[in-house]
């Protein structure tokens, strides 16, 4: 059975990077870059037209800035998802671009590779972010109003009942940034295995993908400061 290429569409205002960009997803087999967009507004367009599955975006474009494109992406076209693609590590950025909606944010700098494995794990309703941004977003949901307000901990054994006790295990290794394949080889099951019950995670709490996730397992309690990095 022979599965459709994933769609891309890329969006940046620096042709080189463009062409760049191309080339790299061009070599995959299960990749085809759909289209390419020079700003903002051109990427709405271009989605519309285009439909494709994973949006790369720039953030600093002209007429109208990647941020706000991804925001009206999500809101217009669900199923889309969109990655930022940036050169400039800035907290305002990761921030602002996971609270539109993007599935992923990942800098200029990363490897090819990395590029490629954005692509596909945003295609399958997951999120790569580096994990020194997944602390960012860690340390900031910790910190932040709601947990400055949140009153005592919450006790992590009784955080977020409606998952079972194995789907709160498997969403703290994924607060810990592991892969399915490596959650699977530390309980001791299928990947498939893990992939339901991330998936079940995600129905469950109602969100998008896993950084949402993440960051409500954080604002529950499931997942305390100084936790992630180490198993629980």
């Amino acid at each position: 059975m022979t599965t459709s290429p994933l769609r891309v569409l890329l969006v940046d205002d620096q042709p080189l990077l463009l062409q760049g960009f191309s080339m790299i997803l061009s070599t995959e087999p299960d990749v085809e870059v759909v289209g390419q967009a020079a700003d903002g507004r051109e990427a709405l367009a271009a989605v519309a037209a285009h439909r494709p599955d994973v949006v790369l975006m720039d953030v600093q474009m002209p007429v109208l800035d990647g941020i706000e494109a991804t925001r009206r992406i999500v809101t217009e076209h669900p199923h889309v998802k969109v990655v930022i693609l940036t050169t400039f590590d800035r907290d305002d950025y990761l921030f602002d671009a996971l609270e539109a909606g993007a599935s992923g944010f990942l800098l200029k700098n990363a490897e090819a590779d990395d590029l490629v494995d954005a692509v596909r794990a945003a295609a399958e309703g997951h999120a790569l972010l580096a994990p020194e941004v997944t602390m960012r977003v860690i340390d900031r949901m910790a910190g932040g109003p709601a947990a400055a307000g949140a009153g005592p901990a919450a006790d992590p054994e009784t955080a977020l009942p409606q998952l079972t006790e194995r789907e709160r295990e498997v969403l703290r290794m994924m607060a810990r940034g592991l892969s399915n394949a490596e959650i699977a080889s530390e309980a001791f099951v299928s990947e498939a295995t893990v992939k339901t019950h991330v998936s079940n995670v995600l129905a469950k709490l109602l969100v998008r993908d896993r950084v949402q996730a993440v960051i409500a397992a954080y604002e529950a309690g499931l997942v305390r400061p100084g936790t992630s990095s180490s198993p629980s």
